[in-house]
């Protein structure tokens, strides 16, 4: 049977295959053993390949010795040949997202400033398949939508996720003998959701449904994702045909209802958050709850005043038209 450092390193290989020789490519490490796994394998596919391959180790200060503990895999990632590597230093107590946004902010905000520094064309992310499957259990108790149920993307800009095809189990067993890896306390703290799903949702729903659930959760999101892109490419034309594709008139943004009718919910509700955000609304404080409102005055109109939305915007129903423009 294949050695698991074979399957990771497959993966890396096929998600970097469109990169040229030459080009920085980073893989964000958090010390653990996923990311390390996918470190060690990205230092291997580089040295074949002719990349530059580089690291990035974000402190988040969320624990004693986490300064320690990234300048440890700062240095274990510089013995794997990997360079450039830097340790950034964030402060995560910053946010109005809770404690896990705040850090995810604050980490991707770093590993973005590094990647521009070194002019890296691609960043690698450590997420497993169980990693997805827990994602989309996070959407669904949330009562989320398509797009949040669709999970982790493969690609998202600059950050590839090699690694989404492959278990949990699989990844681990793939650390090269002599790598240290730390495991987050917070990864099994049941005060965080995601722990609560690892450690106690997953495997009560493997035990009594079967051991291919976070196979199946996975392959939901991949389905979702086919459908939530084509459903927003559609409500993207949608409201390009009304509003065009220039910045927002001073007036704000004008959909007319006779047009809003005719789109099938599913697209409709994606033009109403689209036309939301267009005109100013911030997408991480707008709601499935505010689009619905929005939508009620298109399908429920009873002489509303209004819906008030994030950001200090207002929409309006008036003259056959719902107005989104900024409060006064």
């Amino acid at each position: 049977m294949p050695h698991p450092h074979l399957d990771v390193r497959r993966a890396v290989r096929a998600e970097l295959a469109d990169v040229p020789a030459g080009e920085t490519v980073l893989v964000a490490c958090s010390g653990g053993a996923d990311s390390l796994s996918l470190a060690a394998a990205l230092a291997w596919v580089a040295d074949r390949a002719g990349l530059r391959a580089g690291g990035v180790c974000v402190d988040h200060g969320l624990q004693d010795g986490s300064a320690d503990r990234a300048r440890t895999t700062a240095a274990a990632l510089a013995a794997l040949g990997l360079d450039p590597v830097e340790t950034v230093h964030v402060d995560a107590s910053r946010g109005s997202g809770g404690p896990e946004g705040n850090a995810r902010s604050a980490r991707y905000a770093a590993i973005d400033a590094t990647a521009q520094r070194h002019a890296a064309v691609a960043v690698l992310l450590g997420h497993t398949r169980d990693d997805q499957a827990e994602t989309v259990l996070l959407g669904l108790a949330r009562g989320s939508g398509a797009r949040s149920l669709a999970g982790m993307p493969r690609r998202s800009g600059a950050y590839r996720r090699p690694l989404l095809d492959l278990r949990r189990t699989t990844v681990r067993a793939a650390l090269p003998a002599g790598l240290q890896a730390w495991e987050d306390p917070h990864n099994a703290d049941p005060a965080y959701a995601r722990a609560r799903v690892r450690h106690r949702v997953l495997p009560v729903l493997e035990a009594e449904l079967g051991p291919g659930v976070a196979d199946a959760l996975a392959r939901t999101a991949d389905l979702l994702r086919a459908d939530a892109d084509a459903l927003d490419t559609q409500a993207a034309d949608a409201l390009a045909a009304v509003i065009g594709r220039e910045p927002r008139p001073p007036e704000g943004y004008q959909l007319p209802v006779d047009h809003l009718v005719k789109l099938p919910p599913a697209v409709r509700w994606r033009v109403l958050r689209r036309a939301a955000i267009a005109a100013g609304s911030p997408p991480t404080d707008l709601t499935a709850g505010h689009v619905a409102a929005v939508d009620a005055l298109v399908t429920a109109w009873r002489g509303q005043v209004g819906v008030d939305l994030p950001g200090g915007l207002r929409a309006v129903r008036r003259d056959g038209a719902v107005h989104f423009s900024m409060r006064r």
